[in-house]
């Protein structure tokens, strides 16, 4: 047997290049391209020409047979029918194509498009009876079909027929169609200037389509007809209609610029007001814009402030609705209603603010709600001299306030001083005493006390300070005020009793301010021993710079003869402490002072002997290490260098050998260089 062959397979082409094309070829373009194509075959189809009506008629027998096929496979598709029809048409075979129509409709009479061609085919045919029996059985089966009836009736204007237009058009009305038809058949009649009939027309259809836009519609058409009264009776009866619950801006606009353009301003602008105070403010936005042009033209200064009020009364409206806590909203509002409005809704604005309580009980959300009370009650006060609703505001405000959290001090006190305008002490001082009780604050105790001055009552003003010591024993400035008060009143032991409770307390907020209030106390008074003492004291607590200058100035204030001597021991003093501190910069400062001093009142060997101890300003390098610990280099600083620094001394004594040694150096440069300069010459 022979061994079988072998099957070749096939070789397969392989790309070598596999590089993308330079110009890419998309979808668009290859489907672009096929259409193209097959419309050039298309076209390049060859013409046939019959040459008698035998092989005439043997290829309308074929295109009939092509035709009857397609229906047959499918009889739904409307456009089979449609295109054996009008080539039936072209054939001028009249009678075939009302055929096919008339089996097209048995198959489906609700296709819109078929009956248009069939109408279409006898109008153009000119067979007006035929096309007027398929329009009246068109409109008869669908009469929801707006197309059917407007052509029907353009078929009969046309033709001049116009009592059968509109028996068309009345037969259409019966249907209440679409507000477009109302308005075609009444364009139809005005065109023929038939004014009574459109009038009529007009009449049935704002009942059967009772919008605002018809209505007006309805009042312009008798406008433009120079039926002025008509225009204006239809206004009216349009708003009795609608009533106040339908209300709509665009009537009142249209009604209101009807009568401007009969200039009848008075009636445009009562008109205006009417719908203004009817219809809510957010659906009055273009009415409002619209009296506000209005007045602009025709209206004098009074009418356009109040447009401009009644402007912004609506926009503080909307912004006190979309956020009742905005309260900067409300006292924009209230401001202006306060200069343009009447006490009882000044008032009723006021509540409803008020009522707007901050929803979180935090002070800072209740800050600005407070000023709402505060203004209220200022407002029943001043301007309304309501004393007794006043004071209702101020207790009903204290009475809303958390105090357990916080409180504002400023209510009670503007609520005490009220009492005192009205001569009401007992009641102020309750209303004082009840809030210290309650919820004190240093603001309060400083305005009880500041009433308590001003009306003389020097124990009350003790005890309330005594009061206020209890309370906050830390507020040096308190202790201050106090003691200056003794003072003022002549009571100098009292006062010091004071001074020296102050600063043996053990917390102070700020005790430098009480310290130096004591000493100019005592200074004041002369009592230079206790002044002494008081900075010997004031040393023994802190060895600060301060300190020792004031003391130094101090005895050098003095009128006596040794007052120099005095101020100079204190330098001194002064000058060792900072040594035994290792006070660095603050022992400059110290000698600095020092030196002015003696500058002023000493003489030429206390000055030598301060300049003696004035440093040397040296620089030094010290390291510097990062966050992590790490070593950062090195960086240089100035650093103070005092003559009798034990430690320094040899550092002082290498840098004036080292500074003779460069001097040195120098000077020998300078004279090997004469002595070259002589040799040249």
């Amino acid at each position: 047997m022979e061994p079988p062959k072998k099957t070749r397979m096939p070789k397969v082409a392989k790309v070598k290049n596999k590089m993308p094309a330079e110009v890419q070829i998309t979808a668009e373009q290859l489907l672009q391209e096929a259409n193209a194509q097959k419309i050039e075959r298309v076209a390049r189809r060859p013409r046939q020409k019959v040459a008698d009506p035998e092989e005439l008629a043997q290829l309308q027998l074929t295109r009939r047979k092509m035709f009857e096929d397609n229906i047959r496979k499918n009889r739904t598709v409307m456009s089979n029918w449609i295109k054996y029809a009008q080539w039936e048409q072209t054939q001028q075979e009249y009678e075939r194509a009302r055929s096919i129509y008339e089996r097209a409709f048995d198959v489906d009479h609700r296709c819109i498009t078929l009956w248009l061609k069939y109408a279409e085919m006898e109008m153009k045919n000119k067979q007006i009876n035929h096309a007027r029996n398929i329009w009246d059985r068109a409109v008869t089966l669908l009469p929801r079909i707006n197309q059917f009836w407007f052509k029907y009736a353009y078929m009969e204007e046309m033709l001049g027929n116009i009592p059968n237009a509109r028996r068309v058009f009345e037969r259409w009305m019966e249907w209440e169609p679409e507000e477009q038809a109302w308005l075609s058949y009444i364009k139809m009649e005005l065109r023929y200037k038939e004014v009574d009939k459109a009038r009529s027309i007009y009449e049935r259809f704002i009942l059967i389509h009772p919008e605002t836009k018809n209505w007006i519609r309805y009042a312009r058409f008798e406008e433009s007809q120079g039926f002025i009264d008509n225009a204006r009776n239809i206004f009216e009866r349009a708003t009795e209609f609608f009533g106040d619950e339908g209300l709509d801006e665009k009537l009142y606009i249209a009604f209101a610029r009807f009568e401007e353009s009969c200039q009848e301003y008075e009636r445009s602008r009562t008109i205006f007001k009417y719908a203004l105070d009817k219809i809510p403010k957010p659906q009055a936005v273009d009415l409002f814009k619209a009296y506000t042009h209005f007045e602009k033209k025709y209206g004098d200064r009074i009418g356009i402030e109040d447009v401009v009020i009644n402007k912004r009364k609506f926009q503080y409206e909307d912004e006190v609705k979309a956020n009742p806590n905005n309260y900067d909203a409300w006292f924009d509002y209230i401001r202006l209603l306060e200069s343009n409005a009447s006490l009882e809704s000044t008032r009723d604005l006021y509540e409803r603010a008020i009522a707007n309580v901050p929803p979180l009980q935090e002070k800072t959300y209740w800050q600005r709600y407070i000023y709402l009370w505060i203004n209220y009650a200022l407002y029943e006060e001043l301007v309304a001299n309501d004393i007794d609703r006043t004071r209702e505001v101020y207790k009903s405000c204290l009475n809303i306030i958390p105090h357990s959290q916080f409180t504002f001090a400023k209510v009670w006190l503007l609520y005490a001083q009220f009492e005192i305008r009205q001569k009401e002490l007992a009641t102020a001082r309750k209303v004082l005493g009840t809030a210290i009780g309650k919820c004190p604050k240093p603001k309060l105790f400083k305005g009880y006390i500041e009433l308590e001055l001003q009306l003389r009552e020097f124990d009350r003003c003790r005890k309330i300070y005594e009061k206020y010591l209890e309370y906050d024993p830390g507020n040096s400035i308190t202790w201050i005020k106090y003691a200056e008060l003794e003072a003022i009143l002549g009571d100098v032991e009292r006062s010091r009793a004071i001074y020296n409770l102050a600063i043996n307390q053990p917390l102070m907020d700020m005790p430098e301010v009480l310290w130096k209030s004591f000493i100019d106390f005592e200074t004041e008074q002369g009592e230079y021993d206790f002044t002494r003492d008081l900075y010997s004291r004031l040393l023994e607590r802190t060895q600060h710079v301060k300190v020792w200058l004031s003391f130094a100035k101090f005895e050098a204030s003095l009128v006596s003869e040794d007052a120099a001597k005095n101020s100079r021991s204190v330098y001194s003093r002064a000058d060792e402490a900072m040594k035994l501190t290792n006070s660095r910069d603050e022992r400059v400062m110290l000698l600095e002072a020092w030196l002015e001093f003696e500058r002023e009142s000493g003489d030429e060997e206390s000055l030598e002997k301060v300049k003696q101890k004035l440093p040397k300003k040296v620089k030094k390098r010290r390291k510097v290490y990062r966050d992590d610990g790490s070593e950062g280099g090195w960086e240089e600083y100035w650093d103070y260098v005092f003559p009798d620094d034990s430690s320094a001394s040899s550092n002082l004594r290498l840098l004036q050998m080292a500074r003779l040694w460069k001097q040195k150096g120098q000077s020998d440069t300078e004279s090997e260089d004469e002595d070259e300069d002589d040799d040249e010459t």
